[in-house]
């Protein structure tokens, strides 16, 4: 295999990737669900303990947020350099130093002094988690086989569904007794377990190739490249618009059912985020389903189970808005899925940086579209926020629709 190759040179076209069965296929996979655990659980780490925090460092609730947002620009800010990075170092050894200087940094900050000091370790911490989700895509597309790296990349989001719930799980239990620091250290612990099993799992790359020093100049042409292509562009829509309907939904549903009629304590709205199991279901299900029904029908299934679930959220019946819940997430994790990994499978170059793109409007989303649907709370109530998320599936179900053909090979982008 060659050591060197141009600029924009993903992977050898004599490699072909670990098929599905094989011992480094099933590596690859349990590493990365690692690194989706690790990854996860230290970005939403503070979510459930919010309260706690604002009580003990006598601030607002807006100010404790921002523990989350900051964390979650960092990432944004970050995807894209650590791709370029990982074009030069290496996939693998550039998730190895992102998770662990992500992991070092998490258990630094319960022992932050000031709020100052706990936000600027928070957005360290997120920008050293920027060298994680698309490195990680890019990384499936190169070393499994075209025809498993749908599956293998839905393994990969389940991973990252698993993380987010249980960074949520261990802290608010902890929290309530220990306090906040507490929940961040045991949130912390479980994270940096999950980055030695990362550590210990991953196989060494076979499919990349080094990319060549190739200046400020030809990164612009890269990036320029991937959003003139309308297909990643679609897909981009579809990161941004559902993030940020999908946040907005998890945002302001305890709102809804801490009120009348509902009046449910805190304790019980806080065990809504068991819902992520179904997207930890529905990814590597959704996945799974690409091999017979292509990408975009697979695609599109996951948007209508996700509108049909916010229907269900519209009721006055809790059973029913939670089973809606339930559908939603799962709904929305389907489509994420196949749009994370599909991005990798379009870019024939620069897959990392398509991958970044594809996570910079995903966290984008997050942050814009899910404080904005606050306002259309406070403003107009539930039905109107779930409506104007349901506006925002319809929109990203038309672009996919108009943009990928109606028809595509099982094995091919």
């Amino acid at each position: 295999m060659p050591q060197n190759a141009s600029a924009g040179t993903d992977a050898s076209p004599l490699w072909t990737g670990h098929a599905k069965g094989s011992r480094a296929y099933g590596r690859i996979l349990a590493g990365l669900s690692c690194a989706g655990v690790a990854t996860f659980a230290q970005l939403y780490s503070t979510q459930a303990v919010l309260p706690l925090l604002a009580a003990d460092l006598r601030i607002t609730a807006a100010e404790a947020a921002l523990t989350i947002s900051l964390a979650t620009v960092g990432l944004a800010a970050t995807v894209i350099p650590w791709s370029f990075l990982a074009d030069r170092i290496g996939r693998v050894k550039a998730m190895m130093w992102g998770i662990t200087a992500a992991t070092v940094l998490g258990l630094l900050v319960p022992m932050a002094s000031s709020f100052p000091m706990l936000l600027a370790l928070r957005l360290l911490e997120g920008m050293a988690l920027g060298g994680i989700p698309a490195i990680a895509i890019a990384y499936l597309n190169e070393e499994v086989s075209k025809a498993h790296a749908a599956l293998a990349a839905g393994s990969y989001v389940a991973g990252t569904t698993l993380g987010g719930l249980s960074g949520r799980l261990v802290a608010g239990p902890v929290g309530e007794i220990w306090g906040w620091r507490s929940a961040a250290l045991a949130v912390s612990l479980l994270a940096t377990v999950a980055a030695v099993a990362f550590l210990v799992l991953v196989p060494r790359a076979r499919g990349f190739l080094p990319a060549q020093a190739s200046g400020f100049r030809s990164a612009v042409r890269t990036l320029g490249g991937h959003l003139r292509n309308v297909r990643l562009l679609a897909l981009y829509a579809q990161a941004f618009l559902m993030m940020g309907g999908f946040v907005a939904v998890y945002n302001y549903l305890g709102f809804r059912l801490s009120g009348a009629p509902f009046g449910l304590p805190a304790t019980v709205i806080s065990l809504i985020f068991l819902a992520y199991l179904s997207g930890t279901f529905s990814s590597r299900w959704a996945a799974g389903m690409t091999t017979r029904y292509g990408r975009r029908n697979v695609l599109l299934a996951g948007l209508a189970l996700a509108l049909a679930g916010l229907a269900l959220t519209l009721t006055q019946s809790l059973v029913l808005i939670l089973a809606g819940l339930v559908v939603f997430t799962g709904g929305f994790f389907a489509a994420h899925s196949i749009g994370s990994g599909w991005t990798g499978a379009i870019a024939r170059t620069g897959r990392a940086q398509a991958a970044s793109l594809y996570n910079l409007a995903y966290y984008l989303g997050s942050s814009l579209l899910g404080w904005a649907g606050g306002l259309v709370f406070q403003a107009w109530g539930w039905n109107a926020l779930a409506g104007a998320v349901m506006v925002l599936a319809c929109l990203t179900a038309a672009t996919v629709a108009v943009v990928h053909p109606g028809t595509e090979h099982t094995l091919t982008p």
